[in-house]
């Protein structure tokens, strides 16, 4: 359980502090025609879901470079615009299917998209996992400073391991336990339960797909992991991955698991309980063989700056991710995911930006504008920048990372994504204060939300980075608009082709964010301040070490 930390309520209370200049940054002039015009372009049929190594990647990082030289940046890497991001694509060929075999006669198969989808991560091009025996090992969670081990008492080198999404009391209602109740910890990201199982041998891991654990639908998932998947390049081509990663729809769970005498659901409830042990399906074996085209490719992050007045090697940064998709699994004349809000808006905003702090002029600080690619890939170039930095990570102050803006409508709260962790937290409720809105908790911190964007590859490495958006409390229609919005946007947009743009878009809600991106970024690039995490929090001990030149 985490221990308690400064409120967002009592950091609210300190928005009518000015920055430790003096003064509170100016009302920013955010151009309303830039977010348009930007976001418009970007998510156009043109640039082709703007997927990494693509035709549409190169039109996109060329339109952003001329977007960051308009708005008056300088090029951010020793007189270059971009920053080569080395990756391995891996694009499955055909549909295999995953048997299962066993006792009295077993024979299941699970067709590729329809029961389970899954891809390899290791750069090679025929891949089989042969036989595996299966085990069911609960939120596949090894941890233990919190005396957590689903892993305990079981050997599953060379094994297929089933998992659930999320991790033991994603259902609580409030925020204590040990797992922070209802808001994610990283033990139940994905990625982290993939990771897991590769050091615990693995042959191959599948996630139980649940829609409300995952906060996400199938459709979602299956864009996602169909066609070419990206990856950073390695010494090993990724030997000491699993041969197979991905995901079971529910359905295909239960049906395996019961070929194995198990009930899903009674599975379930012994998994949340501490001391719970991984059940080996005995005599259940899983086999499927891929066969796989490799390319490798240097795909770009776009990197501006306005360089400071006074210290200008220590910096702010702003992120955003201007990656998508590309073509999608889905069937139909229109297979573009285009990423309108996700996250051709938050692209526009570092445009936006970048144009009102240049017509502001110089801050003490540096100011940084990094557009990443290969977020949907999984964080891929921000993971890439925080290990090979252009702006050293121990002089940069901190940053705000833009991922999907507020395109519902003015809302009265600002959600702090992941709040609660830094410092940060004081300087957001100054920026949210100054522009009458209020900040908020997450409304679905079960979903895990800070571990799926570019701020997180840079907390990891210690940088303190903010992440949020307008909230659910909307102007027109209240938290029940707002929700509806929300919901509409997760079930029939995200990841799929739906996420296209609307001309009928109310801005309103995105010029609050953007303001607030500006204030903040603003008042710290003017500051000699170096906000840092909480404590207890897990980021701190990195931070520190890395303040410290160790």
């Amino acid at each position: 359980m985490r221990a308690a930390v400064p409120s967002l309520f009592a950091a609210v209370l300190l928005g009518g502090c000015v920055t430790s200049s003096g003064s509170a940054p100016a009302v920013p002039q955010i151009s309303l025609p830039t977010l348009q015009r930007v976001t418009q372009t970007l998510s156009s049929n043109e640039f082709q879901g703007r997927a990494p190594g693509t035709e549409g990647e190169t039109r996109t990082v060329e339109l952003l470079a001329q977007e960051f030289r308009r708005a008056g940046l300088q090029p951010g890497n020793n007189g270059s615009w971009f920053q080569d991001v080395p990756l391995v694509e891996i694009t499955l060929q055909g549909a295999p299917v995953l048997r299962v075999t066993g006792p009295n006669n077993t024979n299941l198969n699970f067709a590729y998209r329809t029961d389970y989808i899954g891809a390899s991560y290791r750069a090679q091009p025929h891949v089989t996992v042969n036989n595996s025996d299966v085990v069911f090992v609960g939120y596949g969670i090894n941890a233990p400073e919190l005396n957590w081990n689903d892993y305990a008492g079981v050997d599953v080198r060379g094994k297929t391991v089933v998992i659930l999404v999320n991790d033991p009391d994603w259902q609580s209602q409030g925020l204590e336990g040990t797992f922070n109740g209802r808001a994610m910890t990283y033990y139940g990201r994905w990625t982290y339960k993939f990771e897991e199982a590769a050091r615990q041998g693995a042959a191959a891991a599948l996630i139980v797909h649940d829609t409300a654990p995952a906060s996400y639908g199938w459709a979602t998932v299956e864009n996602s992991w169909s066609g070419p998947q990206l990856y950073m390049q390695s010494a090993n081509n990724g030997a000491d991955q699993t041969a197979m990663n991905g995901w079971l729809q529910n359905a295909a769970a239960r049906r395996l698991l019961a070929a194995g005498g198990y009930d899903l659901d009674a599975l379930v409830r012994a998994a949340r309980e501490p001391g719970f042990r991984a059940v080996a399906l005995t005599g259940l074996r899983a086999s499927v063989a891929m066969d796989n085209s490799l390319r490798t490719t240097a795909s770009r992050n776009v990197i501006g700056m306005l360089p400071g007045r006074r210290r200008a090697n220590e910096y702010v940064l702003y992120t955003a991710h201007w990656d998508h998709l590309g073509i999608c699994a889905e069937t139909g004349a229109d297979r573009i995911c285009n990423g309108a809000t996700d996250n051709a808006s938050g692209t526009a905003a570092l445009v936006a930006l970048a144009e009102a702090h240049a017509r502001a002029g110089r801050t003490d600080r540096s100011l940084v504008f990094l557009a990443v690619t290969a977020e949907e890939s999984g964080l891929l170039g921000s993971a890439y920048y925080a290990a090979h930095p252009i702006f050293p990570l121990a002089q940069t102050a901190g940053g705000f990372n833009m991922d999907s803006l507020n395109l519902a409508g003015a809302a009265r709260d600002f959600v702090s994504i992941g709040g609660g962790k830094s410092e940060l937290d004081a300087w957001l409720a100054r920026a949210a204060a100054r522009a009458g809105v209020r900040v908020s908790a997450e409304p679905s911190p079960e979903a895990g939300y800070y571990f799926r964007s570019d701020q997180f590859s840079l907390a990891k490495m210690g940088v303190p980075m903010l992440y949020g958006r307008g909230g659910e409390d909307l102007v027109n229609g209240g938290p029940e608009a707002g929700r509806a919005a929300a919901q509409d946007y997760r079930t029939n947009r995200y990841h799929q082709v739906g996420d296209e743009y609307n001309p009928a878009w109310d801005w309103a809600g995105a010029l609050q964010d953007v303001r607030i991106y500006y204030d903040v970024g603003r008042a710290l690039a003017m500051s000699t301040e170096w906000p840092n995490w909480y404590p207890t929090d897990a980021f701190r001990a990195i931070r520190d070490r890395s303040r410290a030149g160790q």
